[in-house]
């Protein structure tokens, strides 16, 4: 197996130590008990994180956030299963930041942006944006967070309204939200169209016209239209080819530090995320398995996961051997995850303790933070 560090921007494999066959002392494990006991432990940390001050700093902070759905009800609509796809999940982002969030399909991502956003309801925990518990806020209220908050959404092609004009479409939420007079509403769109890269004659043209690039830069308009503070770019170039990729990217920076927008960026691509962020959070099976500071992350990488996900990057170099670090098996269900570390049934050094006893998530470092029994064996 191979870790990789940064080396003239070539992700080059330094070699390290293959797993090991280990005797194990036998241990008998009540896992009820331990069920019970980390249940306990994660509630009575959530209470005590709820009771400290909100951080003034940061535009956004998210305390052990929570997201389940039902999938199955008793005849009195008492839920007896339920998806968990969001599942304690805490973090901080200040004012002109950009935190990639990366993982593989299903982990969560997403659904944790739309919460955060509360297109989805949350099922436990807190969102603070800008210094205001807005977890319980009603919907009526939401819509003046609405000009704060806004999204990207990952497919520029069902996004857009077919019916509508790219300048009508740019138009509205600047009407509803009263952006500008009247008089001032379409030199206001206009001039925004220029700072997304398009032309004024786009202006009476329809989202079929356009190439996918194209759509994705009124996407990203309609999100700036109202001035927002935070901007929530759900995988905003998974869809579209690599040479327009580099152009969407090069644009959400020029317009992040035009105008100091703040990011949330969902993506699997670990060379875009490296590219446009400054802190990176890696989740799994809905729980946020590392999470730390970009150069952090990509150079000293705790979490067997995320070693995983690096040894996956391509290598442009074809005198480099590429060594993978294969994960067997496909992800646990969240309808029914593993008991103990999500992660043992793929991680190649799982231990007995691993399948019954969850890892505590803490900090290893300044701001980087993991949860893994390895790390707790070397450090303890």
């Amino acid at each position: 197996m191979a870790d990789y560090v940064e080396n003239d921007s070539v992700l080059e494999p330094t070699e390290v130590s293959e797993p090991t066959e280990v005797s194990e002392p036998v241990v008998e494990y009540d896992d009820a008990a331990i069920e019970a006991e980390y249940r306990a432990r994660k509630k009575a940390q959530a209470e005590y994180d709820f009771a400290q001050p909100y951080d003034p700093e940061a535009l956004l902070e998210v305390r052990h956030l929570r997201k389940a759905f039902p999938i199955k009800k008793s005849l009195f609509g008492k839920v007896q299963q339920e998806l968990i796809a969001v599942d304690d999940v805490s973090f901080k982002l200040y004012p002109g930041e950009t935190l990639g969030i990366v993982g593989e399909s299903g982990c969560g991502k997403t659904t944790m942006g739309r919460t955060i956003l509360k297109l989805h309801p949350s099922n436990g925990g807190q969102i603070i944006f800008n210094g205001q518990d807005i977890t319980n806020v009603k919907s009526s209220k939401m819509r003046e967070l609405r000009r704060q908050m806004q999204i990207i959404f990952q497919d520029p092609y069902s996004s857009l309204p077919p019916r509508s004009t790219v300048g009508g479409i740019l138009s509205e939420p600047v009407e509803v939200h009263k952006i500008v007079p009247a008089g001032e509403r379409k030199d206001y769109v206009l001039d925004l169209m220029d700072k997304c890269g398009l032309r004024d004659y786009y202006y009476e043209r329809y989202p079929h016209e356009f190439s996918g690039g194209q759509r994705q830069r009124i996407c990203i308009a309609r999100a700036l239209s109202v001035n927002p503070k935070l901007v929530i770019c759900d995988e905003p170039v998974s869809a579209l080819d690599v040479s327009i990729q580099a152009q969407i990217i090069n644009l959400l920076k020029d317009l992040q530090r035009n105008m100091g927008l703040t990011y949330l960026f969902i993506s699997h691509d670990l060379s875009v995320v490296k590219y446009i962020s400054d802190k990176i959070g890696v989740m799994y099976l809905g729980a946020m398995v590392e999470f730390g500071k970009k150069d952090d992350i990509f150079e000293n990488p705790l979490h067997p996961y995320t070693r995983a996900l690096f040894s996956a990057i391509p290598n442009p170099n074809p005198d480099i051997k590429m060594n993978r670090m294969v994960l067997t098996g496909d992800i646990p269900s969240p309808a029914n995850p593993p008991k103990g570390c999500r992660f043992h049934t793929r991680c190649p050094y799982a231990k007995e303790i691993c399948k019954h006893i969850p890892p505590e998530y803490k900090e290893y470092g300044d701001g980087h933070f993991a949860a893994c029994h390895l790390l707790e064996e070397q450090e303890g």
